[in-house]
């Protein structure tokens, strides 16, 4: 039995998931003739309370689409230090929009509507990069889950606007952060001008974010999209995934969750464990007490067919996902009981 815990992208479908993608009806989605596609976008759409979706390969081309749209070359977002989009992009900022990131030191990958305010340039200060865009991730992959308060997110919104300013919301694990703290995603979808969802973590696509926003926008994005590689044909088959897991996946993100908090709970009383940080959704961070060694502690749990990963200086990382089963749970909190280093 192996028990990956490196991230919740190593879902595989169900075999439900699998039965509904074989009765797809499909069509050319690069026509816009996939009517699964079409009723994905559709659904998630009304489910955020926008006009429009288009689906995407890839969580991270949903957001360069995002960014492409938003900005133009020479101007500047504003992120935190460990937003997806800095960090785990290839670059794309830079790459596809020719744009920097003024990155602001946020709590576990959250900023605030104040830092927000003062990293805003002066647009008539023509030496410095015009700030056009603000981009924040919910939950915060690096940040280890942690989910944005509502009230700070309206807060943040009230600032772009005031400036002018685009609002992208990097929703990667909105579902969790829904789930979490009991909200509705028309919540988001009245705060954002854009906003990208992704149906291969959590929920257990294997494939596939869809970009939500203004028919107008959408529009555009569709252009974006062509350009950089991400025109697709008889995809509905992917979407229907994306369906199921939508009807199915969403509510049992609590027990990811619940999994999640035991985990540190139990690494809160090893001898090796030298924190845990706060633990809201499915990704758990903990560091490694001095002298034992993060890399024998993975090699230790790996012998053992648990595989986690490192953050590097001593940081480890644990995510619960779909194909964590209760009876893999409770073999991992035995392990790491009797783990000896």
């Amino acid at each position: 039995m192996e028990i990956n815990l490196v991230s919740d992208t190593v879902t595989k479908p169900t075999t439900e998931m699998l039965q509904y993608m074989f009765r797809a009806k499909v069509g050319d989605d690069v026509y816009k003739q996939d009517p699964t596609v079409n009723e994905l976008e559709m659904r998630l759409a009304n489910f955020f309370g926008m006009e429009a979706g288009l689906f995407f390969p890839s969580g991270t081309m949903a957001n360069q689409t995002a960014i492409k749209l938003h900005t133009q070359p020479g101007e500047q977002l504003i992120a935190d230090k460990w937003a997806h989009v800095f960090n785990y992009e290839g670059g794309g900022v830079s790459f596809n929009s020719g744009v920097s990131c003024n990155l602001l030191d946020g709590d576990r990958g959250m900023i605030t509507a104040e830092q927000v305010r003062g990293a805003i340039n002066d647009p008539e200060f023509y030496h410095a990069p015009l700030t056009s865009l603000v981009c924040v991730e919910n939950t915060t992959n690096k940040g280890g889950g942690a989910c944005y308060d509502l009230d700070e997110l309206k807060k943040i919104k009230a600032v772009c606007d005031e400036h002018g300013l685009k609002y992208h919301l990097d929703g990667a694990r909105i579902w969790n952060a829904m789930v979490a703290k009991n909200q509705h995603p028309s919540e988001f979808g009245k705060l954002f001008d854009t906003v990208s969802v992704c149906l291969s973590k959590g929920l257990g696509a294997p494939i596939g974010s869809v970009l939500l926003s203004d028919k107008a926008t959408i529009h555009k994005a569709l252009r974006v999209r062509k350009i950089l590689g991400g025109g697709m044909r008889q995809v509905g088959y992917l979407a229907a995934a994306g369906i199921y897991a939508l009807e199915n996946h969403i509510t049992r993100l609590a027990e990811d969750h619940r999994r999640a908090k035991e985990l540190a709970v139990a690494l809160q009383k090893l001898e090796w464990v030298e924190s845990v940080e706060p633990v809201e959704t499915n990704i758990l961070i903990f560091s490694v007490r001095k002298p034992f060694d993060e890399n024998e502690i993975i090699k230790k749990l790996k012998e053992r067919s648990i595989f986690i990963s490192s953050m590097g200086h001593g940081k480890l990382r644990i995510v619960t996902h779909l194909d964590y089963k209760e009876v893999m749970h409770t073999y991992v909190l035995e392990t790491l009981e009797k783990l000896v280093l």
